[in-house]
């Protein structure tokens, strides 16, 4: 079977195998509709895999991170309004920002375990590994 390139023409790398593409990526053009969406990294451990998504100017309490079915969401809505009143004038500006970007996970994670936090805006996925997906230290193994 030929390798499926990506758009940018390069073949797709071990992680997209086993988290799969973000399903909105590629979907919409940030200069055509507005629409942000955070940048991640993601990062395997020994131990465990690591989503990091930039998004500085959201709190953690602007996030929502749910799995159903092996599939990580992680979303986020803000809106803020303005109001500043001149001379009888009164002017509204509304601000409103949204995302959504999920991951297919692979059956190697505990998803039970799955954890999370917030610095620096990055916020930062922990998804732990099951025991039987880690990394073993090599062993000799005697000959008889």
């Amino acid at each position: 079977m030929l390798p499926v390139f990506n758009k940018r023409g390069s073949v797709p790398s071990i992680v997209d195998e086993f988290f799969g593409k973000d399903m909105l990526s590629n979907f919409f053009d940030d200069y055509q509709t507005g629409i942000c969406i955070p940048a991640v990294n993601i990062i395997e451990g020994k131990e465990d895999f690591r989503i990091e998504v930039a998004a500085p100017g959201l709190n953690k309490d602007d996030f929502t991170i749910d799995i159903k079915n092996n599939v990580l969401f992680i979303s986020s809505e803000k809106s803020e309004q303005d109001e500043n009143k001149e001379e009888k004038i009164m002017r509204r500006e509304f601000s409103y920002s949204s995302f959504s970007r999920s991951f297919s996970l692979p059956n190697s994670v505990d998803t039970e375990r799955i954890s999370a936090n917030h610095k620096d805006g990055i916020l930062n996925i922990i998804i732990p590994k099951k025991e039987e997906a880690k990394e073993k230290p090599a062993r000799k193994i005697k000959i008889s």
